[in-house]
């Protein structure tokens, strides 16, 4: 799986940006969102099932951030809504060819994009 993604940025604390990830080569289960912070490990984001559509967050970003998907491009986006200081991270796309959505770690994905930088400022 090849995964592209698309629409980091600079946004101020509170503001909204959204970013996608479209994938093309073999087929796929899960895919999801990943970020890593200056200094810190890469962490858990969300994830969406491909085929139902169901997905998963981590708690810390429950209720700002919607993922989702499109089935005709082979795309997914997330919708990053109310965004803190925090949420200042490289985010990366993964994609996994087997599993659920509620995989957590890295390593159940086996298919890793490059990074996007999403900067919230103050």
């Amino acid at each position: 799986v090849q995964l592209q993604a698309s629409g980091g940025g600079l946004v101020q604390a509170g503001g909204s940006l959204r970013l996608s990830c479209a994938a093309s080569g073999r087929t796929y289960s899960v895919m999801g969102w990943f970020r890593q912070a200056p200094g810190k490990e890469r962490e858990f984001v969300a994830a969406i099932r491909w085929s139902g559509g169901d997905s998963y967050y981590a708690d810390s970003v429950k209720g700002r951030f919607t993922i989702a998907r499109d089935l005709a491009k082979s795309t997914i986006y997330l919708q990053m809504n109310s965004l803190k200081l925090g949420d200042t991270a490289v985010y990366y796309c993964a994609a996994a060819r087997f599993g659920a959505a509620t995989m957590t770690g890295v390593r159940d994905f086996d298919s890793w994009g490059r990074g996007t930088l999403v900067t919230v400022s103050s």
